[in-house]
């Protein structure tokens, strides 16, 4: 009660406006609850354990929660991680802190606001400056899917570098030379990472890249169509693409039936996979695969054990990924083609290959005319 009244004094408000300011009251107006909470900080007040909610574990994004470019490795991460919380039997709280959290307040007076033990991060690039804030105040986190060179950082994920690099060189061995790149345009370590292994590989192979081919997309169906509905129809199109996300490589998919587009005999496909998403699409996708229910379920475990005194405080772990070779990546054709979004069909002419079928129509690869198909 005295820490109330220090900060009630400080603010020049009464207890009982205080009292109703921390416990998040929907009668205390904006500025008096920063008025209070400014006041706390100062006096360093911290919400008593007595009255916090024991048992809850925060999820929490530093910008925007769940959007759905995110893609649907959030989804596989959810089930992980109340899979974990379930040893301790703690409950889960979806936390947004730049929506929630005031200026005046230090990261543990919020999370102690929100009657949050410890909390899981997931952050991107622009937003790894806060998760290190938190943990320099000592407040129980870890950080899923990225990784940190501060050592009070506590992380989690998985380093999916190698098996890119295993997945480009096995379109090369194929022959593939004209090889696209679809990669999310959300940045994070992961989606860095992917980026790298595709100019580190190709670059080391000989092989010149083509700014045309590398596509900054929405992690959804409809980005992984619209990728294959912009690349089909070029001049001189890939003959393979390498998605960096599940769902836009189910809707690359998906847009190749709708086209007429033969994977693999017309395009090859290597895909990303955060479960088993690869063995649930036609063809079987050819693809980099990590374990994102692994990784949620792996963070909620380690920090429900250390916040009830059962695990050490650093937590610091990389997992490898795997890459799985099935039926969606073949040698390129010999007969290339262009598709038009309409599904019109030509015939792109590559120097050295064969004469195109008597049925189609000829299209110089290096020009940008077209006819279509009678």
């Amino acid at each position: 009660m005295a820490s109330v009244r220090k900060i009630a004094k400080q603010a020049g408000v009464s207890v009982a406006t205080v009292s109703r300011a921390l416990n998040n009251h929907a009668s205390v107006n904006a500025d008096t609850r920063e008025k209070v909470l400014a006041a706390a900080s100062i006096v360093g007040y911290s919400l008593p354990a007595s009255r916090r909610i024991a048992t809850a574990i925060g999820l929490a994004y530093p910008g925007e929660p769940v959007r759905p470019d995110y893609g649907a490795f959030d989804s596989a991460l959810l089930t992980g991680i109340l899979r974990g919380l379930n040893d301790y039997r703690y409950d889960l709280k979806i936390v947004a802190i730049q929506r929630d959290k005031s200026p005046t307040e230090t990261y543990t007076q919020f999370f102690a606001r929100k009657g949050i033990r410890g909390v899981i991060l997931r952050t991107f690039s622009d937003t790894r400056s806060l998760c290190e804030a938190i943990a320099e105040e000592g407040f129980p986190s870890i950080v899923i899917a990225d990784r940190f060179e501060n050592p009070k950082v506590n992380f989690v994920c998985t380093d999916s570098k190698d098996d890119s690099r295993r997945a480009l060189q096995h379109l090369l061995s194929l022959g593939h030379r004209r090889i696209a790149l679809a990669v999310h345009r959300i940045p994070d370590t992961d989606h860095t990472d992917r980026r790298k292994a595709y100019f580190e590989t190709l670059e080391a192979n000989g092989v010149t890249i083509d700014p045309d081919l590398v596509l900054e997309i929405s992690a959804s169906t409809e980005g992984g169509s619209a990728v294959v509905t912009h690349l089909a129809s070029m001049a001189e199109p890939p003959t393979a693409i390498f998605f960096t996300d599940p769902l836009a490589s189910v809707g690359a998919l998906r847009r190749c039936q709708e086209l007429g587009i033969s994977v693999p005999t017309d395009l090859s496909i290597v895909g990303f996979d955060d479960s088993d998403i690869r063995h649930h699409v036609f063809p079987s996708m050819t693809a980099v695969c990590q374990d994102a229910t692994m990784l949620g379920c792996e963070a909620a475990r380690w920090l429900t054990a250390m916040v009830g005194g059962h695990a050490l405080p650093t937590f610091r772990k990389v997992f490898p990924t795997m890459f799985e070779i099935n039926r969606t990546t073949a040698p390129p054709s010999t007969n290339p083609v262009r598709v038009l979004p309409d599904g019109t069909r030509l015939a792109v002419v590559v120097p050295g290959a064969e004469r195109p079928a008597e049925n189609s129509v000829s299209v110089p690869a290096a020009r940008n005319a077209s006819r279509r198909v009678p």
